[in-house]
């Protein structure tokens, strides 16, 4: 892979400040302060709010406590999506910090899937990486590593630890000179404008001509209405880390470098704020 190494040191640093309050309608013996954490972008809610569950629990009884969930504005929050995606895609128009609801009752089994341990995170973190690998390189990458390696993406995640999980990532983001990129791109587009979760397709990284395919060809062929016509006014944001790439943008660059850890980028389109 080219190696601009700042670029994904900035991608895995990013951080939203985020200001966690109990539900109204929880029981607490005594007032429950709220909690100001910096969540990593790159990593998952559940992953990350260990001192936010104890914070809350500390003023309540425990038969009042079930399992843990957050909402924002009303929407559940998905624990499997990485935090800077449910960001981009439900609240990047909004001041900071970020206002995420704790609940410890009434989970929405319709909205949101039980995540019991950290186990449950890992199995879907590692899911999706085998899925991306099989889009690049028929999963002949992660098939050659060791379980040892598995567990180094996960622990580098787990505990924020950038250069341990590079160390085995790298291999995962490389592909013989000869090819100029990998097979398919691994990615999802989301939008709030629909009920359909995100969208993936097969799609390669060069054309058939050997161009390199950029962002806007992607979206021009799998996302028609995210691009504005040449001549019309831009009625969407297309993000990823919270940045708006420019659609000029060559797809495997862009996979190289603002992939989240599952080795997928995670692209949001969303209304353009109008202010």
């Amino acid at each position: 892979m080219t190696d601009d190494k700042d670029v994904l040191r900035d991608v895995w640093f990013g951080r939203i400040p985020t200001c966690f309050t109990l539900y109204q309608d929880e029981i607490t013996e005594r007032e429950a302060e709220p909690y100001y954490l910096l969540l990593p972008r790159v990593s998952y809610l559940t992953l990350v709010t260990d001192k936010v569950k104890k914070h809350f629990q500390k003023v309540m009884r425990q038969e009042d406590i079930s399992e843990i969930w957050f909402e924002y504005e009303g929407t559940p929050l998905k624990w499997h999506y990485p935090i800077g995606l449910l960001f981009d895609l439900l609240a990047s128009s909004s001041a900071l910090p970020w206002n995420i609801t704790v609940h410890f009752k009434s989970f929405p089994e319709k909205d949101l899937l039980h995540c019991p341990s950290k186990d449950a995170i890992e199995a879907h973190f590692m899911s999706c990486v085998k899925e991306a690998d099989a889009l690049k390189h028929k999963s002949q990458v992660i098939n050659e590593m060791q379980k040892k390696d598995h567990k180094q993406l996960w622990m580098g995640l787990q505990n924020d630890r950038f250069d341990q999980f590079w160390a085995i990532n790298r291999k995962l983001m490389e592909y013989p000179a000869e090819e100029n990129g990998f097979r398919y791109i691994p990615f999802r587009i989301y939008q709030t404008t629909t009920e359909r979760p995100f969208i993936q397709k097969l799609f390669r990284p060069v054309a058939a001509d050997g161009q390199l395919h950029t962002l806007g060809d992607l979206l021009k062929e799998v996302c028609p209405s995210a691009v504005a016509p040449e001549d019309g006014e831009k009625k969407n944001q297309v993000m990823i880390h919270g940045i708006e790439p420019m659609l000029e943008t060559p797809l495997q660059w862009l996979s190289e470098h603002l992939s989240y850890p599952d080795n997928f980028l995670h692209i949001s389109i969303i209304p353009q704020p109008t202010d």
